[in-house]
């Protein structure tokens, strides 16, 4: 869990109990973008990884978030790159993960571990993970989202 140079980042745990991960994700990424931040998007299959691409260019009709996929090259001058694999190509110092899994830490400083209330599978393997980061001294902060799409950060 520990990156190699000793330096542990902060996970944030981000519940999407009231829009779909296509919605939510876009906000959070034009937040980070906004604050200076390259992002590294890890997402599961390759449905998904579609599905977020689209939504990036389309999530509002005045603006978009420039990104790129492997398919696309140029993956280092990427702001964000959505990904399947634990690849860190624009050397971003901010990871989302959307599918369920425990990536690699080493050289992000802040981690977003995003998870849907509607899969009970994806909630449970979240608290599993929460557990193993806290066993190992991570920074963690748990965030709901609100019935308006907001975030509420919890205990």
């Amino acid at each position: 869990m520990e990156a190699k140079d000793g330096f542990m980042p902060q996970i944030n745990f981000y519940h999407l109990t009231a829009t779909p991960l296509e919605k939510a994700l876009p906000k959070l990424l034009e937040k980070a973008s906004g604050a200076g931040f390259r992002v590294v998007v890890k997402v599961g299959d390759a449905a998904m990884l579609a599905n977020l691409d689209k939504a990036l260019w389309t999530y509002d009709p005045n603006s978009f978030l420039a990104h790129g996929t492997e398919e696309g090259g140029n993956a280092e001058d990427q702001p964000i790159y959505l990904t399947l694999a634990d690849d860190n190509p624009n050397h971003a110092k901010l990871l989302a993960v959307t599918d369920g899994s425990s990536p690699a830490l080493d050289g992000y400083d802040r981690v977003l571990d995003l998870f849907d209330a509607a899969d009970e599978t994806a909630v449970a393997n979240a608290r599993t993970r929460w557990k193993a980061y806290k066993d190992a001294g991570l920074d963690l902060q748990y965030w709901q989202q609100t019935e308006q799409g907001g975030w509420q950060q919890k205990a």
